[in-house]
Formats: structure tokens, sequence, C-alpha cells
């Protein structure tokens, strides 16, 4: 699955990273059957001829390289090498063969989607070790906190591939394409998740698009009303929805804040409402969340 746009890993020399091979009748014991024995084989019967053959085995080639060892993929020329696809019964190309512990488990004829090829392999690899997981997670946390946006993204890319329903990396992928100016894009990333889902990340993407959603395309209007009226509480609101909506949390903050110093429960508490979007879009751990929170506590409690 890719989510970005990323390119494979690069290919070694030759053309195939190192767990992909060609295979012969000769070397089918040793590269299926014994390698299966500790890690999953995946067998492509193939031939230059068949044309579904030249559409499966690139796609099946990408996502063999994408596992990065979990198994590994053998392929066969039927044309030079009949033996053991008949003694496996193989009457149409491209046929695909699983092995695991010396047996074929699974398998699938004809050519498929990358999606589904990826479902095969996930199938017969089983899940991804929790380590793994986590290490890419944090890793991703390390590029956006010193805002590589391009390393993060990979970073979450990869656990998606591994686990696509993860939580964490949705949440992730979707705040690297806001942080980018891609609100599409995140909104699409976002809505992969269950709605009730519930991750820091997330919560501020959606709250983030809300805002970016409702903002006035322009500021000057109210910016010269503010001017010559600086209690004109409507305008400020207007302006700080405008910032928010631009990206500029802290800016945003000031002026609702500034509503509330000024008069607190105005319009039925707008301005702290809209406020606490802001803080939410901002996330719990920001800056523009910590800061504002505390000048709000003093505002409220002096």
């Amino acid at each position: 699955m890719s989510l970005i746009g990323e390119k494979p890993a690069p290919i070694p020399a030759g053309g195939k990273s190192e767990h992909i091979k060609d295979g012969t009748d000769a070397s089918f014991l040793a590269d299926v059957i014994e390698a299966s024995k500790t890690q999953p084989v995946i067998v492509d019967f193939w031939a230059t001829w068949c044309g579904p053959c030249r559409q499966l085995t690139p796609a099946l080639e990408k996502v063999v390289t994408a596992a990065k060892g979990a198994v590994k993929l053998v392929k066969i020329d039927v044309d030079k090498n009949p033996g053991f696809a008949g003694q496996l019964r193989v009457q149409s190309i491209p046929t695909v063969y699983a092995f695991v512990d010396g047996q074929p488990v699974d398998g699938f004829q004809g050519a498929l989607p990358e999606s589904q090829i990826q479902q095969f392999v996930e199938r017969i690899s089983g899940p991804p070790a929790a380590g793994a997981v986590d290490e890419l997670l944090a890793m991703a946390k390390e590029s956006l906190d010193v805002e590589d946006r391009g390393g993060a993204a990979q970073a979450f890319a990869q656990v998606l591939q591994m686990e696509p329903d993860n939580i964490k990396a949705l949440g992730g992928l979707a705040r690297v394409y806001l942080a980018g100016g891609d609100l599409e894009r995140a909104a699409e990333i976002a809505d992969m998740a269950p709605a009730n889902a519930k991750d820091p990340d997330l919560e501020s993407v959606r709250a983030a698009l809300k805002l970016a959603e409702a903002a006035p395309s322009e500021t000057a209007a109210f910016e010269q009303r503010l001017a010559a009226d600086a209690d004109d509480h409507e305008a400020r609101l207007e302006l700080a929805k405008a910032l928010a909506g631009a990206g500029r949390l802290d800016e945003a903050s000031d002026q609702l804040l500034t509503i509330i110093q000024r008069d607190r429960t105005w319009n039925d508490d707008a301005a702290r409402k809209q406020l606490l979007t802001v803080f939410e879009a901002a996330g719990p751990t920001s800056e523009v969340a910590k800061q504002g929170r505390k000048r709000l506590s003093s505002i409220l409690f002096s």
C-alpha cells in the first residue's frame, strides 16, 4: 500500500532484492522446501510468453521487497523448469504458492491487484513484531518534532504497510499532510480512521480541519473594524477564525483570549468555545495550548 507516493527501497545491482531469486528444478529443494522451514517462501510459476505474468511479477516483487525479509520470493520459469510445476499440478500461469515448514499452505492463480498481494503476504508472514511498529512510530514522532515531514511520512507509511488500521500512524500521517498545507489529503487520511477513534494527533487534525472549514478567507476587513473599535468582539472573533484556519494558532489564541479578558461571557462564551478548538488543533502538549491555558486560568480566576 502506498499512501504518500514513496519509492520502494533501492534494489541492489542485478534488478532484484536479496529476498528475490530465480529458482530452478535443481535448486527447488534448497530454495523453497528447506528455506521455508525458517522463513515463508513464495513461489511464482511464470513464463516469458505469459501476459498476466508480466503484470503480476513486478507487483509481487515490490510487495516482497517492501516486506524487508518477512518472506522470500522464488521465481520459476515453467518452460525451463517443468518438474515441480508438474508435481504441484500447475495448470495455468501465473500460479503462486506459499510454502511454510516445507509445505504449500496457500496460493492463488492469475494476476491480482497489489492490495490483494499485500494481504496474501501479510497472511503468510504473520503480524509484524510489536517492537518494529513501536520503533517506527517513535522515529516518526522524532521526525515530526524536528519538522522533518518527509522522514515522518515515510515512517508512518511503513507502519501502515504493516498495520493499515493503526490509529497512531493514521493520525500522524494526517498531521504531516496538514503541516504541509495539504488539507484535502489530511482529511482523506483522517477519514480512514473510525469516527470514534481516540488519538491526540487524529483529534488535532480533525479540529484543525474544522477550523479551516469555518475560516473566513480575508482578515483585512476585521482588522480595520478593530482599528476603529477595539471592543468589536465580533470582528475579533472572525479575525481569530481566519488566523486559526490559516494555521496561525498562536495569534488566534491571543485574539480569543483578548475577547475573554474584556468580556468573559460574550455571545454565550463563543470566544472560549473557539479557543478550546484552537487548543485541540494545536495539540495538548503544544506551547499554544500550555501557554494559552495558563493565561486563560489567570483571566478566569483573577
